[in-house]
């Protein structure tokens, strides 16, 4: 066993409390017990033992003792084969959609795309403080209860309203109304509002194949009201489920197309968009409503986050700068309508920006079920241009995933680097950002407004500042890596060609998912 294998297996045995003995050179560091941030502090031993800068990226990279020590040693004995990274994708000529509609609710009071636009334009920031009767209920159920609520993180993208709904104009009664999750009655406006922004009459739709697709994951609802038995009406069931979020616009326009939720946690709106490009390109829809929606009605997502060492101390995200600390929360909802692109240039629609491609992909056997794996984030990226049939070096920015923590933002930018980063790019630096600065990180719902923020950008030439960047994190090596953080409102770096966007999204249990976007051929825009 070479020098390295036994002074990590002492530096495990240490940290984990356990005999050297106990140490599996090949099993992943997580499955001994250690955290991230015991992670971290591992990176750092090891720097200091080997006398040379380490990122602590690469203890995700290579989540083994034998995998590590031979990166930074080479192999001292044959080792296992490794599996086959995946074939890419076949590239679909023709296979492109169309974005023709948005709708949204967003913190900071944004109730349309061209109120996104211009808070985005402007650099606005929607983080606040917890409104001050959310948490009302759980305070006061007892002492306990009190004294964790406060010391928990309290910031947050939160949304102005999330009670209103106007159930008449729905045809929905009063007492299912009260029923009702607000992920429900949220997503059912929007879904009305991205059809009106696109000017599809919803009215029009019944009998159609017209497909819902839409993430979500939180449950709060659900398990509050189901646990009170005595108020258990006819309509608590469906009207706490998550899968009747995508049902309520299918019963109330009559759709015929596929209706589901997914749920793979803060990749979940991506994968819909995913599902829903692949239900469009078989001839299965007609017409997609994407959406994602998150409301946060309970702070146990928080108190999670706080216990987990992911919440940001000061109540900011800051992706990939040096003073990054970890996640804000936020809720809101986003929704897309989608066309096959022929469809819509025969129905004279405006279209704001093409989906090229998509992919998703799993992370398998990471560092741990909730860590990231790098090789699977690359992939995915290859995987998403391969179909799109446009070479990585053509995108000119990504609307990352970028959570603002010390981990997650050097893994993603390690992999944005390596697929797309590359000194064949055709227009300098790859311009990187995330809309989790602004409206805090929607969880469910991410990846669907980080998607909306690119199509408002390329639809408008521009891309909007990522906020609280003023340092590069010195761990991400972003220059090496030939990354650039947008920070300041910025034109397209390839205003006199086609412009080339990404969005990316991760799941907490490892399902992630990418999306490249264009914009129409100029003629079309409107």
């Amino acid at each position: 066993m070479t020098e390295l294998r036994q002074w990590l297996r002492e530096r495990l045995a240490e940290m984990c409390a356990l005999p050297v003995d106990r140490i599996d050179i090949d099993r992943p560091f997580r499955d001994h017990g250690l955290s991230s941030r015991q992670l971290v502090a591992l990176s750092g031993r090891l720097a200091q033992h080997l006398g040379t800068p380490l990122a602590p990226a690469v203890v995700f990279e290579h989540p083994t003792v034998r995998r590590l020590a031979d990166h930074l040693t080479g192999p001292a004995e044959p080792t296992a084969s490794r599996p086959p990274a995946a074939a890419p994708l076949p590239r679909r000529d023709g296979a492109v959609l169309a974005v023709v509609g948005i709708g949204c609710r967003l913190p900071g009071g944004i109730t349309s795309p061209a109120g996104f636009w211009e808070f985005l334009r402007t650099g606005g920031d929607a983080v606040r403080q917890v409104p001050e009767d959310r948490w009302e209920t759980y305070r006061s159920a007892s002492p306990a209860h009190a004294t964790v609520l406060d010391r928990t993180m309290s910031a947050g993208g939160y949304l102005d309203e999330i009670e209103g709904f106007d159930a008449e104009f729905f045809g929905i009664s009063p007492a299912e109304a009260a029923e009702m999750d607000p992920q429900q009655r949220m997503f059912l406006e929007v879904a009305w509002e991205s059809l009106e922004h696109a000017g599809i009459p919803a009215d029009s739709l019944a009998g159609t194949r017209t497909g819902v697709f839409v993430g979500a994951s939180g449950d709060d609802f659900a398990r509050h009201r189901m646990d009170d038995l005595p108020g258990i009406s006819g309509w608590s069931l469906p009207g706490s489920t998550l899968s009747v979020i995508a049902a309520r616009p299918s019963y109330l326009l009559d759709l015929r197309g596929p209706s589901l939720t997914v749920d793979t946690a803060c990749s979940s709106s991506l994968v819909a968009l995913h599902l829903a490009a692949q239900s469009l390109l078989s001839g299965e829809s007609d017409l997609a409503l994407v959406g994602g929606v998150n409301i946060l009605l309970s702070p146990g997502g928080t108190v999670y986050a706080d216990q987990a060492g992911a919440s940001s101390p000061s109540g900011r995200c800051r992706p990939f700068d040096a003073s990054a600390d970890g996640i804000v929360r936020g809720e809101g909802c986003v929704g897309v309508v989608l066309k096959r692109y022929d469809d819509a240039i025969r129905d004279e629609d405006r279209v704001l920006a093409l989906v090229r491609g998509t992919a998703t992909n799993q992370d398998g056997r990471s560092n741990g079920m909730t860590a990231p794996s790098p090789a699977a984030q690359e992939s995915l990226l290859l995987q998403a241009y391969e179909r799109a049939g446009i070479a990585p070096g053509a995108v000119g920015y990504v609307e990352a995933h970028g959570t603002g923590t010390r981990l997650g933002d050097p893994i993603e930018a390690g992999a944005l680097g390596r697929a797309l980063g590359g000194a064949d790019r055709a227009h300098g630096s790859l311009l990187i950002g995330s809309v989790k600065s602004n409206v805090g990180h929607l969880e469910a719902a991410a990846g669907l407004a980080g998607l909306v923020k690119s199509v408002l950008a390329l639809h408008h030439g521009q891309i909007p500042p990522t906020l609280h960047f003023t340092r590069p994190d010195p761990a991400l090596a972003l220059a090496d890596l030939g990354l650039r953080v947008v920070s300041r409102l910025t034109p397209w770096p390839a205003e006199e060609g086609e412009r080339v966007a990404g969005v990316s999204s991760f799941g907490i249990g490892g399902t992630n998912a990418h999306a490249v976007l264009s914009d129409p051929p100029r003629p079309v825009r409107t």
